[in-house]
């Protein structure tokens, strides 16, 4: 798994720049194509979000919803999820089904 993430501020700047993004009310989603046989994930939760347990909670749900969802997926992505402030209060559900729009409507849901 820690291989599989995107971790250096470099590297989300340049799938910021050049990747390609979708939004919904909860979650922004950037992807880019990388050269490798896996997805890396990288996730952002900025203090506008909430306090730091409550900012943590969001990257837990994220995380979570994503490892279910990661068989279905296209391999070979770069993703960065961000949080806007509207998740903090919502549940499981409804992030995990934000997620699902977000990559159905990208195009990596198989």
């Amino acid at each position: 798994m820690k291989n599989q993430k995107v971790r250096k501020n470099s590297e989300f700047r340049f799938i910021y720049r050049r990747g390609k993004s979708f939004s919904n009310h909860l979650l922004v989603l950037y992807f880019y194509k990388n050269k490798k046989d896996v997805n890396r994930i990288g996730i952002s939760v900025s203090k506008k979000v909430g306090k730091s347990v409550t900012r943590n909670r969001v990257k837990r749900l994220i995380k979570e919803s994503y490892r279910l969802n990661n068989s279905e997926l296209l391999t070979g992505y770069d993703l960065v999820f961000i949080a806007r402030s509207a998740a903090s209060e919502k549940s499981y559900n409804e992030i995990s089904d934000a997620i699902k729009n977000l990559l159905k409507r990208a195009g990596l849901y198989n």
